[in-house]
């Protein structure tokens, strides 16, 4: 059995200490973290805890999943391990860009765009 458990459908008020005391009635939590959107900083939903050992993460699947926090039944399960993704362009986190973008004509675009050549 696993340490780390994912706990979903999280109301967006609860942060990382929120989630913290609450896992810390069924033992010892290694971490909590509340997974939050990277531009606007607001919760996701969403979180992993970390418990000391597996008895403990197994009394917290036990007491806490389907427990309702603030009026939403959270889900609390083990977390799966993360999945190598490909990464989108190669790896390059730039937004994608046509030939417009770096001085030449736009892809199906039929104003022009290119240099004058008068």
């Amino acid at each position: 059995m696993d340490k780390r458990l994912f706990v979903g459908g999280l109301p967006f008020s609860v942060n990382n200490k929120a989630l913290e005391e609450l896992f810390a009635q069924c033992g010892n939590v290694v971490s909590a973290d509340v997974i939050s959107d990277r531009y606007t900083n607001q919760s996701k939903g969403f979180g992993f805890v970390e418990m000391s050992t597996s008895e403990e993460a197994q009394e917290a699947i036990k007491k806490l999943n389907n427990y309702e926090v603030e009026g939403r039944k959270i889900v609390v399960t083990v977390a799966r391990p993360k999945e190598e993704r490909p990464r989108p362009n190669g790896g390059n986190f730039s937004p994608r860009r046509n030939d417009r973008d770096r001085g030449g004509r736009g892809h199906g675009d039929r104003r022009g765009g290119g240099r004058n050549r008068w």
